[in-house]
């Protein structure tokens, strides 16, 4: 691992430099303007009392240059508890440094030091740079399987038919 890098859980005073890096995050996916939250409420979900997630940042030397914000997610068929990766990214300039593999790798050990039965995440379908890194690293790319997903406006929704059924 280089000299210069640091992979190290964040603590409060880094959610200015993790937003700033979800962020680029959202431009780098061309999805900036979904990027609703903001510092406050990223503090409450990593530090409140009742945290959500947990975030490791990549430093070099004081900059951060990449970040993961992870969660437990739950393995019915494993019995076990896993990690789901909601995002793991390095900066552009970063890249081809190390930085990405060190994240990866701070995350296996992670789970293995937690006992878990899986680390998953998803990529982007166009994003073939990270999809052969990721295959690089021993990493299975689940071809079968489709994200489902209810939004905050559609979750209202569901919740007032649920209301009509019921009457």
């Amino acid at each position: 691992m280089n000299k210069d890098l640091r992979i190290r859980f964040a603590e409060p005073s880094d959610v200015v430099d993790l937003f700033s890096l979800i962020q680029s995050l959202a431009e780098y996916e061309k999805l900036s303007h979904q990027v609703t939250g903001d510092t406050e409420m990223l503090h409450e979900h990593l530090f409140g009392k009742r945290p959500y997630v947990e975030a490791i940042l990549a430093q070099w030397g004081t900059k951060s240059v990449g970040f993961s914000l992870f969660f437990f997610n739950y393995s019915t068929f494993l019995t076990k508890p896993g990690i789901y990766v909601e995002d793991l990214f390095v900066l552009p300039d970063y890249r081809r440094k190390g930085v990405g593999k060190s994240l990866l790798i701070y995350l296996a050990q992670l789970a293995v030091k937690r006992g878990v039965g899986r680390l998953e995440w998803m990529v982007l379908d166009w994003n073939s740079l990270a999809i052969e890194f990721y295959k690089k690293m021993g990493v299975d790319i689940l071809p079968d399987w489709r994200i489902c997903r209810v939004t905050e406006r559609n979750l209202s929704k569901l919740v007032n038919d649920d209301q009509n059924h019921s009457k």
